[in-house]
C-alpha cells in the first residue's frame, strides 16, 4: 500500500524579547504556516523576532538607512524559487500596541498585520508603487479574514504608521 509522502515542513522559529506584549508563540508559528501555504510555500524556515521600538530602530538604521523605528523588516535569506524559503521577520510587538491604543483596536490583531505583512514580502511581494501597495493590502485582507483576525490596517491607515511603516530589505550578513 502507497503511503503519502509527509508534507514538506514550514519550520518557524520565534524570538521575544520585548516586554510590551504577551505573545501566543503557538497562534503566531501557525499564522505564519498558514500564510505562506496560502501563498503556495510548503517548506520554508522562518525565524520570527518580537522585539521592542529601540531594537527594530536600530536595525532599520543599519540595514535600510531609516532612522525612526517601524513596524516590521522582513529579511529574505533564500534566493527567489529556492527551497525551502529561508527568512526572517522582525517584528515591533512596542509599536503594534501603541499603534493599537491610539486606534482603539486589538494589539493581537495589530501584530497580526505586521507578521502577514512580513510573509507576503518574504513570499516575493512589494509595494514599492500605488498598484503593488493596493495588491498587498488587499492580500493581507484575505489572509487575516481566512484567520478570522479583523484587518486593522483600514481603520488606522498609513499616514498614522511611525515612519512610513513596513519595510522589506536584503540580508547582507
Amino acid at each position: 500500500m502507497d503511503q503519502d509522502p509527509p508534507p514538506p515542513a514550514i519550520e518557524v522559529a520565534i524570538s521575544n524579547t520585548q516586554r510590551h506584549l504577551e505573545i501566543d508563540p503557538e497562534a503566531l508559528a501557525r499564522l505564519v504556516r498558514r500564510a505562506l501555504l496560502a501563498e503556495g510555500v510548503a517548506a520554508a524556515s522562518i525565524s520570527l523576532a518580537l522585539v521592542d521600538d529601540a531594537t527594530i530602530h536600530q536595525l532599520n538604521r543599519r540595514y535600510l538607512g531609516h532612522d525612526w523605528p517601524t513596524d516590521v523588516i522582513s529579511f529574505r535569506l533564500s534566493e527567489v524559487g529556492e527551497v525551502p524559503l529561508s527568512g526572517e521577520l522582525v517584528i515591533s510587538a512596542e509599536l503594534a500596541v501603541s499603534t493599537a491604543r491610539e486606534a482603539g483596536v486589538d494589539p493581537w490583531a495589530e501584530l497580526a498585520l505586521y507578521v502577514v505583512h512580513g510573509v507576503l514580502h518574504l513570499c516575493g511581494h512589494d509595494d514599492q508603487s500605488e498598484d503593488d501597495r493596493a495588491a498587498m493590502r488587499r492580500r493581507e485582507h484575505e489572509l487575516l479574514a481566512r484567520e478570522g483576525i479583523t484587518d486593522t490596517f483600514p481603520l488606522i491607515g498609513p499616514a498614522e504608521v511611525i515612519g512610513g511603516g513596513r519595510e522589506s530589505a536584503r540580508w547582507s550578513g
